[in-house]
């Protein structure tokens, strides 16, 4: 299934030219306009389903707020802090990077600062250059026996540490997201970075710019590390604070640091770029030719992936999409828009529900309570948000209207082989229910505010809900009704009766004009069209 259609995209940058062949063989038109300032952006990018940049292009709230087409944001490159993903999220835009277009290069440029600050390459070039032959005053070091501190063990991170284990370096890490067990099958032992600081001769960073990783090493974790340590940042500008990073070369307690990134980009602020025992590039972790091939390609194929319902690779806000990949996952979108449309039209407009648990049931569910969640969501919010609620944005929007989402999986017992999902609404204190499931390939209501219908019933045209007393006369008594209101009906299916009430569904040929008419025969009416 695929969960989006792309059919025009709009490229910023330069780009490898393979995205774009990529994209047009797959039916996709696709415009290039460079060097576009953020007023002109805003006034073109209205036209446009997508919208590939690299680093230079910011794409902020305005920008995304403009777009009212706009359904994916192809970042060619790892890391998104260009792009406002907070924004689009709440848009329910798809923001997407390469994450592994670069690895390789960004890699080995770390590695090329680790081993010029040991051995003060560029300083002595330099000195060349100016006519100068002077060997002792470029002494240095021995990588061989050294300890690497790497913090982030992703991609980057593990590439890094395998290279520099050539060197015969020791590779320590701290990552909270890959497991010790697996880090050390790559020869990196993991520890907290308390236990790190005092052990490293060298220490890389490679994690994303997020509020815990900004300003990693500062004054306090500078103060833990050796006297003379070296540090290199060829990740994102600021997880190393460059005002403490000064105060440590002027001290002594950092001798040297190789720098491929800045807070400011271009840095304004010149003191650590002029610093003598900076070694400093003007952002060049992906800038080789295979990186940027590698990017390009990569964001092309990901978002033509994406459009076949073949995979979802480098999503950073659309979780819920990782599962309607599966042959069956339409059929349980379905089910929950619907239950979730279901319960809406039930629910006063008066009294708002406060609460939603989406329950999924059986083994081969356990996989789509996410997507299932997402899904009840966008049946419940419809007409909530001027966005429109989709898999994407509907647990953002029912946060910002005070909505709590309680998402739960249980295996079921042996006595309940069916899977299904339970939504349970919270309106008022009072519970509001409905169970569904899939039967073949049609979504179904089973059970509705605690009564079980006789024969589950297909959620699909326009369905009359209704409660009344349970009575031989209730189907003549609404046939004659619609009847009279122009209505026919196509079908009819009642539940088993509970203290005396029963709930019907019905069928109708076209939804009734004024419910009122029943209200001579039923207590509750409410209706829907799916």
């Amino acid at each position: 299934m695929a969960p989006v259609s792309i059919k025009r995209i709009l490229i910023t940058e330069s780009v490898d030219q393979g995205c774009k062949r990529i994209l047009q063989e797959n039916g996709i038109q696709v415009t290039e306009k460079l060097n576009m300032t953020k007023d002109e952006l805003i006034a073109e990018i209205k036209d446009y389903d997508g919208l590939i940049v690299r680093s230079a292009t910011k794409v902020t709230a305005e920008i995304i707020n403009a777009a009212d087409n706009l359904k994916i944001v192809g970042r060619a490159g790892t890391g998104v802090d260009n792009v406002n993903v907070d924004a689009a999220t709440k848009k329910g835009v798809i923001v997407m990077n390469t994450p592994s277009g670069n690895t390789i290069s960004a890699a080995e440029l770390t590695c090329a600062m680790i081993m010029s600050l040991s051995r003060h390459v560029p300083q002595a070039v330099m000195s060349m250059k100016a006519g100068n032959w002077d060997r002792k005053k470029f002494m240095g070091s021995e990588l061989y026996g050294k300890v690497l501190g790497i913090a982030g063990l992703g991609r980057i991170g593990k590439e890094v540490a395998t290279r520099m284990q050539s060197f015969g370096m020791k590779t320590i890490g701290y990552d909270p997201i890959t497991p010790p067990e697996v880090s050390a099958t790559w020869g990196v032992d993991q520890m907290s970075l308390e236990q790190m600081w005092p052990l490293c001769d060298y220490i890389t960073v490679h994690t994303p710019l997020m509020p815990s990783t900004t300003g990693l090493l500062n004054d306090a974790s500078f103060a833990k590390c050796k006297k003379g340590v070296k540090v290199v940042n060829c990740a994102r500008g600021g997880i190393i604070d460059e005002a403490a990073l000064l105060r440590a070369l002027e001290s002594g307690q950092c001798g040297g640091a190789g720098l491929d990134v800045f807070e400011e980009e271009p840095p304004k602020n010149r003191a650590l770029v002029d610093h003598y025992n900076v070694i400093s590039c003007p952002h060049l972790g992906a800038s080789t030719r295979e990186a940027q091939a590698r990017c390009g390609q990569d964001i092309g194929t990901q978002i033509v992936d994406l459009l076949k319902g073949r995979a979802l690779i480098g999503a950073v806000n659309a979780q819920a999409l990782a599962s309607s990949f599966f042959p069956e996952s339409h059929l349980w979108i379905r089910l929950g828009e619907a239950m979730g449309a279901v319960l809406r039209s039930g629910s006063p407009a008066n009294l708002p529900f406060s609460q939603v648990e989406i329950t999924t049931i059986g083994e081969s569910l356990k996989c789509f309570t996410d997507l299932l969640s997402s899904a009840t969501l966008m049946g419940l919010l419809k007409d909530s948000s001027k966005n429109g609620p989709n898999l994407i944005n509907a647990l953002t929007i029912a946060e910002e209207v005070g909505i709590k989402v309680n998402k739960k999986h249980s295996d079921g017992t042996p006595a309940m082989s069916q899977t299904a999902c339970v939504i349970d609404l919270s309106i008022s204190g009072t519970s509001f229910k409905a169970t569904g499931s899939v039967h073949g390939e049609i979504p179904v209501l089973v059970e509705l505010a605690g009564s079980r219908f006789w024969q589950p019933v297909p959620l699909s045209g326009n369905l009359l809900f209704l409660k009344a007393a349970s009575t031989p006369l209730l189907l003549p008594e609404i046939t004659g009704v619609l009847a009279a209101a122009g209505v026919g009906i196509e079908s009819f299916t009642a539940s088993a009766a509970c203290d005396g009430d029963q709930w019907c569904c019905v069928g109708l040929s076209s939804p009734v004009c004024d419910l009122s008419v029943l209200k001579s025969v039923v207590n509750e009416a409410n209706q829907v069209s799916i």
